[in-house]
């Protein structure tokens, strides 16, 4: 189940404690922008794409924008992220 799973990562951490897990499925990591600040973090992914077929061209685009405040005594430079 997804909640085992997000057990299971959380005490794999150890000593580090995880705020937040996505499903960034359909997006490539260079799509994705992760940034800390004022106490927030915040994560971005854009995706676009462009097809042409014999009946004109089509797009397809899509994007993801989550803020997460920061928990009370945790500092922006001790936050941490992996794709």
């Amino acid at each position: 189940s997804v909640r085992r799973k997000l057990n299971r990562m959380s005490n794999s951490s150890h000593d580090h404690k995880l705020l937040a897990l996505m499903d960034m499925k359909g997006f490539d990591p260079k799509e994705v922008t992760v940034t800390v600040k004022d106490g927030k973090v915040k994560v971005s992914a854009e995706h676009k794409e462009e097809h042409t077929s014999a009946g004109g061209k089509e797009y397809n685009y899509r994007n993801m924008t989550r803020e997460i405040s920061l928990p009370p005594g945790v500092r922006e430079d001790e936050v941490t992220y992996s794709l």
